[in-house]
């Protein structure tokens, strides 16, 4: 099983060495404003519910929420930012580690982002994952679970700097992107444990979400 946390520990201290310090902190500034907004308040939270979606995946095809869970005993809900998001990839890839033994535990893994279904399918790809990656069109349904922010203006020159087109793969100019979130559900679509954080560098252990599930079959 793939330790996320070693592996974002590796990727930042190799990022250190590569970005002049002046972009750095910029970027650490923005995140910082968003904490100390704590717009992560407004998230869905455990013992609410997930109201049903319908959104396409990756070939086009629209996959519902309520069909997911009629067909599971619990599903994984995980908002990511996009393919051009290093700790994303590296996210998914080890959420992907941990398929064979949700599976054991009759559940399923759905990742959400706002990029378009052939951006969606390119992160599939690269990250050769075998479960459905959906696309959430203007961040309708992020928006509803109080996971949208606007990305900073001081961020978007070195983003481009760095050849991230947000607006290209998203299809959309609104610079808005979900954080970091992941919502494990049981069969009536009630969150029994909820990850969301204003900081993009943390992410859930995929080890924590077997815990739970474990815990309350």
């Amino acid at each position: 099983m793939s330790n996320l946390q070693k592996e974002i520990d590796a990727y930042k201290e190799a990022f250190v060495g590569k970005v002049p310090v002046e972009l750095r902190e910029i970027m650490l500034n923005a995140t910082k404003e968003l904490e100390d907004v704590n717009i992560s308040k407004d998230a869905l939270k455990v013992g609410e519910v997930m109201k049903s979606f319908t959104l396409p995946n990756a070939l086009g095809e629209n996959i519902n929420l309520s069909d997911v869970l009629s067909k599971n005993d619990f599903v994984v809900v995980n908002f990511y930012r996009g393919v051009w998001c290093p700790y994303c990839n590296l996210e998914l890839k080890a959420l992907q580690s941990i398929v064979p033994q949700l599976s054991q535990l009759n559940t399923a893994l759905i990742a959400v982002s706002p990029q378009t279904a052939d951006a969606s399918l390119s992160t599939k790809e690269k990250n050769e994952l075998s479960f459905e990656v959906l696309s959430d069109e203007k961040n309708k349904i992020a928006k509803e679970l109080g996971l949208v922010f606007v990305l900073a203006e001081a961020l978007k020159p070195i983003y481009a700097k760095f050849g991230i087109d947000i607006q290209g793969l998203n299809q959309d100019d609104s610079f808005e992107l979900p954080m970091p979130a992941t919502f494990v559900l049981n069969k009536k679509a009630e969150v029994i444990f909820a990850f969301v954080d204003e900081d993009y560098t943390k992410r859930m252990e995929p080890k924590t979400i077997l815990d739970i599930i474990a815990q309350n079959k």
